[in-house]
């Protein structure tokens, strides 16, 4: 049992937006689904479709003013239905080969050292569950966790995939290594991303934005890749960055048939 991370949840928080609302209803998440708010005088066959999925599971609807759901939001975009759910629940290391496991897939993990802004923490939930990542690994400090902003931008991927959270980046490194999974890290200066071997067991390690990988983590990785460019900017948007190297292990993953 992997000591490193223990289970943690954030403050009470909610599922926003239709979409988001739609996907936590239909999975695992709607367990943790205490109320559906939905905004007075609005009718449409999208929220018809929520109540009646809501009523099914059997999990109260309340009628509210557009106000009440502002504020419940924190006045982000929730288009006329807010969920009130019990705090997401965070994973445990050991789950995240026992899912590679069930697959009969190497293990293929992200490991996020730092990203802040919760829209990056969504997008990049949305590609990693696209490319078939088993799980996501994020620092407990200095980081964005699991809130309604990242469950809303992830459009219901982070119903999906694991996250551990983890006190030491390090250490999980480590032991990752000594699991046989190798460790590939991001930097201005390192191997061609087109000439990544991505096969087998691999964690690819992303950092912040500003500050990149820590020094104590970078020294764990096994190889560094780099996305080449030309233009003025040398730097890409976290989750856009994730995003290349994602698609780039899934093609060469699915190419030698470790991915369907």
């Amino acid at each position: 049992m992997n000591k490193s991370n223990e289970p943690q949840t954030d403050a009470t928080d909610f599922v926003i937006g239709r979409h988001a609302a739609h996907e936590t209803l239909q999975t695992e998440g709607a367990k943790r689904v205490n109320k559906v708010f939905i905004q007075e005088g609005l009718k449409s066959d999208s929220l018809h479709a929520l109540q009646q999925l809501a009523k099914a599971k059997r999990i109260p609807v309340q009628s509210a003013p557009k106000n009440k759901l502002d504020t419940l939001s924190d006045h982000g975009n929730h288009q006329g239905v807010v969920l009130a759910i019990t705090p997401y629940a965070y994973a445990e290391l050991d789950d995240l080969f026992a899912r590679a496991e069930a697959k009969q897939q190497p293990p293929f993990f992200l490991m996020l050292d730092g990203i802040e802004d919760p829209h990056n923490l969504g997008s990049i939930m949305r590609t990693a569950d696209a490319v078939g990542v088993h799980g996501i690994i994020i620092p407990k400090h200095r980081a964005v966790g699991l809130t309604s902003t990242v469950a809303k931008i992830s459009t219901g991927a982070i119903e999906h995939i694991p996250v551990v959270r983890a006190t030491n980046l390090v250490a999980v490194a480590k032991e990752l290594k000594q699991r046989g999974v190798w460790l590939f890290g991001t930097d201005m200066a390192g191997t061609d991303y087109r000439k990544w071997n991505a096969k087998g067991a691999i964690t690819l390690v992303i950092g912040n934005e500003g500050k990149g990988i820590a020094p104590l983590l970078k020294r764990e990785m096994d190889e560094v890749v780099t996305i080449p460019m030309i233009g003025h900017v040398q730097s890409l948007n976290a989750s856009v960055a994730t995003g290349l190297l994602l698609y780039q292990a899934y093609a060469v993953k699915q190419g030698s048939g470790e991915l369907p």
